[in-house]
């Protein structure tokens, strides 16, 4: 038999040792010094970091004209609750306090303390925001999406008082626009130090949507390292947890920005040198260009959105953004978070069949793309990620799909130029794997979310009061017989998901006819209020409902 390369989906089990045999000797010694795993480092997996990921679009790109900017929390420890912040006025001598993650074991699940590590001025007006881990947008209609790239670990320091969380807080207090928020990231991060791994954050406001990548400056530096990419307003792009932002053009500064240290930095450190072309991706976060688990993503969601294009999937780079084939909605994004490769040779249930009816091969019910990673070699699941360890050896990954069970929360944020404001910033909200949930609408206007959702969910474990139990005991139970569950829950959300979009247009010219501003916020408030209850008790009697009708099925 012909040996089949090792991401192949037809490799077998008895090949794919094989072949790792042979490279088991030189990973231990190349690959392991640049992807062990260090306390300090966050929602990492197989050397490389496993969370979140985040679709853009410019407002040319999109049905509505608005600007999107989106983000998927997949987290093994960030919080569940959220709240709203209101805008505040301080002092001439207030301060604003910074801290910074850490590891939290002691408590019913596992999850991120924030230690004090310092304080900086405060300004004199804070806008107010909603306030997920990574506040996501302010008043203003300016938002953001986050995703974790790592970067070289020699960059990392902790001289400094700035880190991801943090700096999303920041930025949502004090600025107007996407480029303003930039600009203060820049100055701060200058002046108190980044002290968190590689991030890209991806802003918008109404006009227009960036990917800001950043690095430390160093061990023992303070400061920081970044470059900015504005997405063209009638493209798409991607990031999924590797840096995406190659050349760099300074002189187009309608599409590029970066910090003045750029090329210093890289060239102290002997990862570039002058008269070389310049990627930003590869003298600052090489490795993350090698994730299989960050380059499927990215093929598969511009994929989805510009299938003309037949991108490559074991490609080591795409396009940093695309046209997509025609006009994309928060339909098609949240299709884009949804997705586990279903269809494909990637799809990790299509090799879990049994015989149907006829006789035929099919996919088990009982088989889920939703798998923890030690089942995966449980059941001989075939993919193109691995891990190699001193500890483990090799330990295969399955494929990081877009969709996750691990997902915290997730947000579609819309940015319209057409409407007031309070009107006009629209973030779709979902909690838990979005392939189980259900998007309600929280505008930037308004005052307050539902209890249920500012209720913690990892401190005390399972709670019926808190709303992101809800969907993880709906999420956790579906996987348990994907093949026939999922479709119980789509029957029930899918026509929720397109009575809010449906209500949308009206309910939005309602609120834009109320001219009292106060009335309006209120009204605002409610709407979301209204949907939100209503979205958290069908999650709790959808999985009522799955325990009783497939007892003793799973």
């Amino acid at each position: 038999m012909k040996p089949q390369p090792l991401h192949s989906p037809n490799c077998t089990l008895i090949q794919r040792k094989v072949i790792m045999r042979r490279i088991l000797f030189a990973a231990m010694i190349l690959l392991v010094p640049a992807i062990l795993l260090s306390a300090e480092k966050h929602d990492y997996e197989g050397g490389v970091p496993d969370g979140c990921t985040s679709v853009t679009a410019g407002k040319d790109a999109t049905v509505d004209g608005s600007v999107i900017t989106s983000h998927t929390c997949d987290s093994h420890r960030t919080r569940s609750w959220i709240d709203v912040q209101p805008g505040a006025r301080h002092g001439r001598d207030a301060t604003a306090n910074l801290y910074k993650r850490t590891n939290v074991d002691s408590l019913a699940m596992p999850l991120y303390g924030h230690e004090p590590v310092g304080t900086i001025p405060q300004v004199e007006y804070t806008f107010g925001y909603l306030n997920t881990a990574y506040p996501c947008i302010n008043e203003k209609q300016v938002a953001v999406g986050e995703s974790t790239f790592g970067g070289r670990d020699t960059l990392k320091s902790d001289n400094g008082l700035i880190d991801c969380q943090r700096l999303c807080r920041l930025m949502m207090e004090r600025a107007t626009t996407a480029r303003e928020a930039i600009r203060i990231a820049d100055r701060l991060t200058a002046e108190y130090g980044w002290i968190d791994v590689g991030e890209c954050l991806t802003i918008s406001d109404k006009d227009e949507v960036w990917h800001f990548e950043i690095v430390g400056p160093g061990a023992g530096k303070k400061g920081a390292v970044w470059a900015a990419q504005r997405v063209p307003d009638d493209h798409v792009s991607i990031n999924a947890n590797a840096s995406r932002i190659r050349e760099i053009n300074l002189e187009n500064s309608d599409y590029f920005m970066a910090s003045d240290n750029i090329y210093d930095v890289a060239e102290d450190f002997g990862w570039w040198k002058k008269g070389e072309k310049f990627e930003f991706c590869y003298a600052y976060a090489p490795e993350s260009r090698h994730s299989i688990a960050g380059r499927r993503r990215e093929w598969r969601a511009l994929d989805l959105l510009a299938p003309s294009l037949n991108l490559d999937p074991t490609s080591e780079n795409y396009p940093f953004s695309v046209k997509p084939d025609r006009k994309i909605s928060v339909q098609d994004v949240i299709r884009v978070f949804q997705d586990y490769y279903e269809g494909t040779p990637y799809d990790m249930t299509r090799t879990l069949t049994v015989k149907g009816e006829d006789g035929e091969e099919v996919i088990s019910p009982l088989a889920n793309p939703f798998m923890p990673y030690d089942q995966l070699e449980l059941d001989d699941i075939r993919g193109s990620w691995f891990h190699v360890s001193d500890e483990e050896g090799i330990r295969f990954l399955g494929e990081r799909t877009i969709a996750r069970w691990y997902t915290m929360y997730a947000t579609i944020i819309q940015t319209r130029d057409y409407l007031p404001d309070d009107i006009g910033g629209l973030v779709w909200l979902a909690l838990d794997n979005v392939a189980t949930s259900v998007y309600i609408p929280v505008y930037c206007g308004g005052t307050d979310l539902p209890e249920s959702y500012k209720k913690p969910g990892r401190p005390v474990g399972y709670s019926r009061d808190c709303a992101w139990w809800a969907f993880n005991r709906l999420g956790t139970l579906t996987a348990q017989r994907w093949g026939d569950m999922r479709h119980d829950v789509r029957d029930v959300w899918d026509p929720m998901q397109k009575e809010l979009f449906d209500n949308q247009k009206d309910f939005e010219k309602k609120a834009a006819g109320i001219r009292d501003r106060k009335k309006r916020r209120k009204l605002l408030t409610d709407y979301t209020h209204k949907q939100g209850v209503r979205a958290v008790e069908k999650a709790w009697e959808l999985g009522d409902h799955l325990w009783t009708k497939y007892d003793e099925k799973f």
